[in-house]
């Protein structure tokens, strides 16, 4: 074999390890063009390659010198030699596996991009590597280099490398597609009408996308044509986005896909942080944001799990409480009759009390927000068969609804559908409902009834289904912000996670103890990853959407903690509600160098 033959004779061969393995430095062509795969630097180009001889004609001769103890070694200036080759007989080179091989290649790739190439060069020479097929590179340098006359002649040199004709066909297109708009770019209409009707339009590929190219000859300057065509126009930037394109098309042992190494690095951190159980931050999506040193860990101490405030102005059992959608308001309603506003420092996450609305004879066992946070609904427990409708920002009472004096919006077995001013709109006769919860669409109503289901009712074309069945009384529950997850409250059962769209019980959540009081849960922190829960015992649990197991147990409440609401802007800010007559505000403990907060339980945290 000769060395400077090897990237031309084995062009079947796809892996470093067929090409120029262990020692083999495969310097590629003549003229310095090409040295183990990559372009040549001029400062590179005297490197001598030493040869060694094979008593076999096959592809694996290379490995039998190995083996026979003979060993090519290229020195590229670390040694005492003054950077000439050396050549080390003895000593025989370790044999390297296909990962070790993949590795080596990541890294070059990942230095070739940083423009580090005489390393590179000395990096394949020493390991006997080859970073990409010969025809690769020239596949790459054709289209970096090449004028726009000459543009379509690269699928032809890369037609081994792709293993099917639609491939090369997509290959052909993208490149037409650069020459055209480059062409135009230049002003050069002519030359670029030829090319959709002579060679772009005659592939029959994507004629709609034939039709939106021929659009672009009305574009009256280049700034129009970049704007329209979303391209960054002529030059190493649409050229290099064009590579990258067409690296998809190529095996990966031909060439790499782009920036692969940075691509592995990502998905690395990404899995950490999803494994993390108590990771709630959003974080920049590039690694710069990050240390590739250690692994990713979040403490728990940065989750809230440590009472920050303590609100004591309700004076009776609080039934519920409330974040705005906006995180700027929580609202709390209690057996005292009233429901309080309390306004959110997002800075310093303290709160403060806003506003008091008076004059619920039942008691407030359920709160809920307009979308624009403008109105604030508050109910009544099962005997109160009034509804009341709050302007939050002046205080006044908009509307007060009740259907029937004589009884509760629930027992009569049905529930209504109202404008703001409280006209009747329709009604659903025939069951008894315990919660209600509108979905996203804007006509679907998903109600829980004395059934033990969740029904879907559809107010446009007056259709219902049933969604979900359990064996247990559902108290209450609650929907994700995409609509695709309930988190469930079930007599005697504790929480359950159900997927709405698939119609399957997902998870259930252990810990929490739940009779047939009307404990709230909900979902919470970054990304909705996190589920919070009252429970009979007096505490509040915490668990990842992923994990059975809660990651934390939030104790500091006397009695029944009845709900919990999660601050949507705020993933370090939790409220909850108890019989105690007290609203908690948790968060992370204050100082990250003092123990575990006080409030914090011993709890397992593994992913079920």
């Amino acid at each position: 074999m000769q060395a400077n033959g090897a990237g031309q004779e084995l062009q079947t061969e796809l892996s470093c390890r067929n090409g120029a393995q262990n020692g083999d430095s495969s310097a590629g062509e003549a003229g310095g063009e090409v040295a183990n795969g990559l372009p040549t630097p001029a400062a590179a180009a005297t490197a001598a390659a030493a040869t060694v001889s094979s008593c076999n004609d096959n592809a694996n001769s290379v490995h039998n010198n190995n083996n026979n103890g003979v060993t090519s070694e290229v020195g590229g200036g670390g040694g005492s030699g003054g950077g000439s080759p050396q050549l080390d007989v003895g000593k025989k080179k370790k044999r390297l596996s296909q990962s070790e091989e993949d590795v080596i290649r990541l890294i070059g790739q990942h230095l070739h991009d940083l423009g580090l190439n005489q390393t590179v060069d000395l990096l394949m020479q020493e390991s006997g590597c080859r970073l990409e097929h010969p025809s690769a590179t020239k596949f790459r340098n054709h289209v970096m280099e090449a004028s726009g006359t000459r543009l379509r002649t690269a699928p032809e040199r890369s037609t081994r490398l792709t293993l099917s004709i639609s491939r090369r066909a997509k290959d052909e297109v993208l490149l037409l597609q650069q020459k055209y708009l480059e062409f135009l770019e230049d002003g050069k209409v002519l030359e670029a009408l030829q090319v959709l009707r002579a060679e772009l339009t005659p592939l029959k590929y994507n004629t709609e996308r034939i039709h939106i190219l021929s659009g672009y000859l009305m574009c009256s300057h280049a700034e129009d044509l970049r704007a329209k065509a979303d391209w960054e126009g002529k030059g190493s930037a649409s050229r290099t986005k064009l590579l990258d394109k067409l690296q998809t098309y190529l095996p990966p042992s031909v060439m790499l896909p782009p920036r692969r190494l940075q691509t592995l690095l990502k998905q690395a951190v990404e899995l950490q942080r999803e494994r993390c159980l108590y990771h709630n931050t959003k974080l920049l999506s590039g690694l710069d944001s990050v240390s590739l040193l250690l692994d990713h860990t979040c403490s728990r101490k940065q989750f809230p799990c440590s009472t920050r405030q303590i609100l004591t102005e309700h004076c009776n059992e609080v039934w519920f409480c409330k974040f705005s959608n906006d995180g700027s308001k929580l609202a709390t309603g209690s057996k005292d009759t009233t429901v309080i506003v309390w306004q959110v420092d997002l800075e310093s996450h303290s709160l403060k009390m806003l506003k008091t609305l008076e004059g619920h004879a039942y008691g407030v066992s359920y709160l809920s927000w307009s979308p624009d946070d403008v109105y604030l609904i508050a109910c009544g427990p099962d005997d109160c068969s009034e509804l009341w409708l709050w302007n939050v920002q002046t205080g006044e009472l908009r509307t007060k609804m009740s259907q029937s004096h004589e009884d509760s919006l629930t027992s009569r077995g049905q529930f209504y559908q109202c404008d703001l001013d409280g006209n009747l709109l329709d009604s659903w006769e025939g069951v008894r409902v315990q919660c209600l919860w509108c979905l996203g669409d804007g006509r679907t109503v998903l109600a829980s009834d004395t059934h033990q289901r969740i029904r879907g009712y559809n107010f446009e074309d007056l259709t219902d289904r049933n969604i979900v069945q359990e064996d247990h009384p559902i108290m209450s529950f609650t929907v994700s912000k995409n609509g695709r997850l309930a988190l469930l409250n079930v007599a005697t059962q504790g929480v359950h996670l159900w997927d709405l769209q698939d119609r399957v019980l997902l998870r259930k959540y252990q810990g929490v103890t739940q009779g047939f009081y009307t404990i709230h849960s909900c979902f919470g922190g970054h990304n909705e990853d996190f589920i919070a829960s009252g429970s009979e015992d007096h505490k509040v649990y915490v668990w990842h959407r992923r994990s059975e197991l809660p990651i934390a147990e939030l104790t500091g409440h006397t009695r029944t903690v009845n709900c919990v609401s999660w601050n949507p802007a705020v993933p370090g800010l939790l409220a909850s509600a108890s019989d105690d007559g007290t609203v908690r505000i948790w968060g992370p403990a204050p100082f990250m160098d003092l123990p575990d907060a006080e409030g914090l339980s011993e709890c397992c945290s593994m992913d079920s």
